[in-house]
């Protein structure tokens, strides 16, 4: 039988990693110690599937999907006019990168 998890605190703040913790433990009737060892091998699995050897892609089934984007290198440009200060300034290059994008799934967009 799978408890209904407690509300968030009485101030709107986020959960805590403990709080999270406990709420896992009480709502499935598993230890504190084993709900541990599941988010640290979760993140385990998350931390294979985007590195560098691996797909790019994780998907947490029904909540989201997190994928590793490539960003190009943008050139510098010289004497472009920038409408907030109304001046020219030249803007430097920068280089390419990867950037984490999570992206939410139907059930995750229905909670809301």
């Amino acid at each position: 039988m799978v408890k209904k998890a407690a509300a968030p605190n009485a101030a709107g703040k986020p959960l805590t990693k403990s709080q999270v913790l406990n709420n896992l433990s009480e709502s499935t009737g598993v230890a504190k110690k084993d709900v541990m060892a599941v988010l640290d091998g979760l993140s385990g699995l998350i931390e294979d599937s985007i590195g560098k050897k691996g797909p790019g892609t994780f998907t947490l089934p029904g909540l989201c999907k997190i994928m590793v984007k490539a960003k190009p290198a943008r050139p510098a440009r010289k004497h472009v006019w920038v409408p907030l200060v109304k001046e020219y300034r030249d803007i430097p290059a920068k280089p390419a990168s990867k950037v984490v994008k999570v992206t939410p799934l139907k059930r995750l967009k229905d909670m809301v």
